[in-house]
């Protein structure tokens, strides 16, 4: 479900001065956007990527941001996207986001209690009065995968971790490694226990001197 409005410079008012028919412009932004707080308030960040109406990829854009809520989080991902589109010229904006109340609380289906939130529901309405047409949409979480994930990274960044790394080799080099005279079998016991070294790069762990076969179980220990 969508909710759409045009608007001409003003900044919307309640949910009767806006205008859900209104047509979908030939050319817009689309914009997930995820936010998260571990704790709840803890460690927060937001995620968003922002595509063309074709679905091209425009931006990524994450943040970490210290200590808040899950909907502090939420609305600052809003707000990035909306200051996003301003900057560059865009509009006309359409968000997907998977926080129901944030939804519900732009449309004005919903009042914004939290005293904290005010402030921010307040700033992402002006902004929105200030393009031409904005749609804002609400989807599960499995629909909004990649701002959930760089929301993440953001507060593992902030928090100082690296996360979800994994030791990974090519289907070739596991062939050849197979056909290596110096081959380390996972089924032999003299390389279970042991610990090898290597550094990540482009997400990838690179080992030193071994490649160890497809299949193989491992664990990362991070060292600074």
């Amino acid at each position: 479900m969508s909710f759409s409005f045009r608007s001409k410079g003003a900044v919307p008012g309640e949910s009767r001065s806006l205008f859900p028919n209104q047509k979908q412009p030939d050319s817009f932004l689309i914009a997930h956007i995820d936010g998260g707080a571990r704790g709840n308030p803890g460690p927060a960040g937001y995620g968003v990527v922002i595509t063309d109406q074709a679905g091209r990829k425009v931006a990524v854009l994450s943040e970490y941001l210290g200590h808040q809520t899950n909907n502090y989080a939420e609305y600052s991902g809003l707000l990035a996207a909306l200051d996003y589109a301003l900057k560059h010229g865009h509009k006309a904006l359409k968000v997907v986001a998977d926080s129901e109340l944030l939804v519900k609380q732009i449309r004005g289906e919903y009042k914004v209690k939290s005293p904290s939130l005010l402030e921010l529901y307040q700033r992402a309405r002006k902004m929105i009065g200030q393009l031409e047409w904005f749609s804002i949409q609400h989807v599960l979480r499995g629909g909004n995968q990649e701002a959930d994930r760089l929301a993440n990274l953001a507060m593992d960044k902030g928090m100082g971790r690296n996360r979800n790394v994994v030791a990974t080799t090519t289907r070739e080099d596991a062939r050849r490694s197979m056909n290596a005279s110096d081959t380390l079998s996972d089924r032999s016991p003299s390389i279970r226990g042991q610990e090898f070294s290597g550094v990540v790069r482009d997400g990838v762990i690179v080992l030193d001197g071994a490649k160890l076969p497809e299949g193989t179980r491992v664990q990362i220990r991070v060292r600074e």
